[in-house]
């Protein structure tokens, strides 16, 4: 397993960020039932966790891609997290919203990168990856190319996978649910019994429950 996948699954259980019930799920936003809650906003608050998160991002970057000239986050939950990340590469920043805004300027895209440019994004945590690549789209609609997306955390849904893929997107991560799980259970946080259960649901969340 990819050691930083591992180390950063650690650390995201040891400040709670990610919770893990399979006997009582929650209920996301979307209506479906989950045996997971993710909340890598947390992340912000440890100091060291925080610049953790920051330069392992900026690695994904450099490493795949390298030809990158700005970078984007997307609103809300990447917010902190992209600006951290330009700050330390030293590249322009700006984030995009879920719609533009019903006032003002009525910008969707907040912030000023040249026209053209080659652009990175930076995301919180991918689901479905619906919202993402609505932060793609408005990127390349207003006239920048975007070169790849880098991401804290992915549930690793089917569904995500493919749809990344139709969109002509390459996503890297800093760890995803299967290290989340595997250790979970390394740790005794959740039994061995349970891992099928888990398993299941990230193959079928919308019928899981």
């Amino acid at each position: 397993m990819d050691t930083i996948k591992k180390i950063f699954a650690q650390k995201l259980l040891e400040v709670k960020a990610v919770k893990l019930q399979p006997t009582e799920p929650f209920t996301w936003a979307s209506g479906w039932k989950s045996p997971i809650y993710t909340d890598n906003r947390k992340t912000l608050s440890f100091p060291r966790l925080r610049s953790f998160v920051k330069i392992e991002l900026c690695h994904l970057i450099q490493e795949h891609f390298p030809e990158a000239e700005a970078v984007a986050g997307v609103a809300t939950g990447a917010i902190a997290q992209g600006a951290l990340v330009a700050e330390e590469l030293g590249m322009p920043f700006c984030y995009v919203r879920p719609k533009p805004k019903d006032h003002g300027m009525g910008n969707q895209i907040e912030g000023v990168v040249p026209q053209g440019a080659k652009v990175v994004v930076v995301e919180d945590l991918i689901s479905t990856g619906g919202s993402s690549l609505k932060a793609v789209e408005a990127l390349r609609q207003a006239g920048l190319q975007v070169v790849g997306m880098v991401a804290s955390f992915t549930y690793g849904f089917p569904v995500a996978a493919e749809a990344f893929s139709q969109a002509g997107v390459v996503l890297h991560t800093l760890s995803d649910y299967e290290h989340v799980v595997a250790e979970a259970a390394r740790t005794g946080y959740i039994t061995e019994e349970q891992m099928p259960v888990l398993a299941a649901w990230r193959q079928n969340p919308a019928e899981w429950a």
